[in-house]
């Protein structure tokens, strides 16, 4: 239409996707949103709805572009390879620390650390996508050779530790201490493997 000023949304995403990971939800205004996006509030309002919309958007946007690359990573290995298939996740989230286009850390765990101060529906998300998380790792580690009731807990100790790598990697970790960190959580399911060998 003539006069209307047209946008690729998709980009738009990315980029407020982007501003939120970066600043956090609290810190990132409006304005700043306009500035990331190029577009000015009404705009954002019309496209997007609220601040708290468009957020949820972001996430689950962050949530399905990571979540698949988690999923791929873990048939890589599965079912015969437990041990592969999680070196291959962790990896997925080394690439993403180490690259130089998105902010550090990861914007679901910088979510699930701002659940007490977020809107119930924001919370929950980051919620479901932790959980989601876990529950793919339960379903890669549920053919491994473990001890009852040990796949549910090495996929809440791999998730824990998948989390903090991005809270480390956002505090100054190098990538050498984030592999060291790794290692031990992979030498920890090796160990737990061959004891029921």
């Amino acid at each position: 239409m003539a006069g209307k000023k047209q946008f690729d949304v998709d980009i738009a995403l990315d980029a407020a996707m982007v501003q939120f990971w970066r600043a956090g939800y609290a810190d990132t205004s409006l304005d700043d949103l306009s500035r990331a996006t190029g577009l000015n509030r009404s705009s954002l309002y019309s496209s997007f709805g609220d601040k708290d919309s468009l957020y949820l958007r972001c996430l689950d946007r962050y949530s399905v572009r990571y979540g698949d690359r988690y999923e791929r990573a873990l048939s890589f290995g599965a079912p015969g390879e437990p041990l592969r298939a999680v070196r291959a996740f962790f990896e997925v989230t080394l690439q993403r620390i180490a690259d130089p286009d998105v902010p550090d850390g990861c914007l679901v765990a910088q979510t699930a650390m701002a659940t007490p101060v977020l809107s119930p529906a924001i919370a929950a998300r980051a919620i479901e996508a932790v959980g989601l998380q876990r529950a793919r790792l339960r379903i890669a580690l549920s053919t491994a050779e473990l001890a009852e009731g040990d796949a549910e807990n090495y996929a809440t100790h791999i998730t824990a530790v998948n989390q903090s790598l991005a809270v480390m990697s956002r505090v100054g970790a190098s990538r050498k201490q984030l592999i060291a960190i790794v290692d031990i959580s992979v030498s920890a399911l090796s160990q737990a493997l061959r004891s029921r060998g």
